[in-house]
């Protein structure tokens, strides 16, 4: 029988031939493919790297603001260890040096009051306070990470010396009321009690997870010595007692301001840029000068307590801190060190702000050295900042690059005036 038409029509190679054509092919293809392999493997490594370091970076960020942050919850324990350590003191002294200093068992009283007083705001403005890091972050994968990197890089184990994570759970979350004598005093519970007729919402409207006892480091004395430094610049910054003070420092620059600036249009208000703003007050008054106002602050211990101030606070007057207390200098009398101090001086919200007002939070250098920042602010203003910097040159650099054609930068600081 005839084979059907068209069946046998495809020729075939022979066998041999499709072998040794594979077998010439195969040895430059194997090779081509390793090399993307290896090229893959590389840039996967350095993602991972990559990813790795960020990991890092945000931990030890993490961890700074837990350390920053239980300095503040630290601050009655460290504060009621002094007293208790002048009161040992006096107890050693003999009778008749003791009958000379009778008055000071009310003043150790009259000053666990003003402690109080002071760690009720203090309470308050870090449960007001919105972290924009996440607090959650799983400390125990940082810690392997950060001794992994540690490894290879021993300058953090420098960095971090002297850093100790010891939790101090069994102190328990503090929180303040005020009694019937309008005193605040502490309560041992874990539930923010407000003062006498004021919403429970208005104090602690939530309870943030990283406020947890069991997150609460013992930190180093300094870093309580710093929670007591921005007690005393509130004053400088929000009451009364500081005007004297910011008439000195802000009024020169608030007035080269406006006469740089005469008839700036409220359509499109000139951009100014205050770096190291500290608690904002600057900031705010250039705002109120009718310019789009920008603080810039690197200390976590500024951005919280300005963040409470400049949003939080709801009319002058409405806090009473006693700065004071900690410090026996420059006192002519108990009254003179135990006197109480009203914050805010004014409302921030009722100051008449230009409105796009704004604080940023970071390292001068790294966020105005952003490509995005060349060109972007009609005046820098800076008081007492350009002698923080490792390289005055660089900030004047950078402060250079992210003026405008024709801006201006005002500075007042211990060796610098108006550029």
């Amino acid at each position: 029988m005839e084979p059907r038409r068209g069946y046998n029509s495809l020729t075939l190679p022979p066998l041999g031939s499709v072998l040794s054509d594979k077998q010439h092919r195969l040895p430059v293809d194997l090779e081509r493919l390793e090399k993307h392999i290896e090229m893959s493997g590389r840039v996967e490594a350095e993602e991972e790297e990559g990813r790795r370091k960020r990991k890092l970076e945000e931990a030890l960020e993490v961890k700074s603001l837990r350390r920053i942050i239980s300095a503040y919850l630290n601050y009655p324990e460290s504060s009621e260890e002094d007293v208790k350590r002048n009161e040992r003191s006096i107890r050693k002294l003999p009778p008749a040096h003791k009958a000379l200093l009778s008055h000071y068992p009310s003043k150790f009283q009259r000053l666990r009051r003003c402690i109080s007083s002071n760690s009720y705001f203090i309470f308050s403005m870090l449960q007001a306070f919105e972290s924009p890091l996440d607090m959650s972050l799983d400390m125990d994968f940082c810690e392997d990470l950060h001794l992994e990197q540690a490894q290879n890089d021993p300058l953090i184990c420098r960095e971090e010396s002297g850093f100790s994570s010891e939790s101090t759970s069994a102190s328990g979350r503090r929180s303040f009321f005020k009694n019937d004598e309008g005193h605040y005093r502490e309560q041992s519970n874990a539930v923010c009690q407000p003062p006498d007729g004021m919403p429970a919402n208005e104090v602690c409207s939530s309870t943030h997870d990283w406020l947890d006892p069991s997150l609460q480091l013992h930190v180093p004395l300094v870093d309580v010595d710093k929670v007591r430094c921005i007690l005393r610049n509130i004053v400088r910054d929000w009451a009364d007692e500081g005007k004297k003070e910011r008439d000195q420092c802000y009024k020169p620059i608030l007035e080269e301001l406006d006469s740089l600036f005469p008839n700036h249009s409220k359509e499109s208000p000139p951009a100014c840029l205050v770096p190291g703003a500290g608690l904002g007050r600057l900031a705010l008054e250039i705002s109120s000068l009718g310019f789009v106002s920008q603080g810039n602050e690197f200390s976590y211990y500024m951005m919280i307590c300005s963040s409470f101030i400049l949003n939080h606070i709801q009319t002058a007057g409405e806090w009473t801190i006693y700065p004071w207390i900690h410090s026996n200098c420059n006192s002519l009398s108990d009254n003179d060190q135990l006197r109480p101090v009203l914050i805010p001086d004014i409302h921030p919200a009722s100051a008449g702000i230009t409105e796009g007002f704004s604080m940023c939070g970071g390292d001068f250098i790294e966020v105005y050295s952003d490509p995005s920042q060349v060109g972007a602010w009609d005046a820098v203003v800076t008081c007492f900042f350009i002698d923080t910097a490792h390289n005055v040159v660089e900030y004047i650099e950078i402060i250079s690059k992210i003026l405008k054609d024709g801006g201006v930068s005002a500075c007042l600081d211990n060796f610098m005036c108006f550029l």
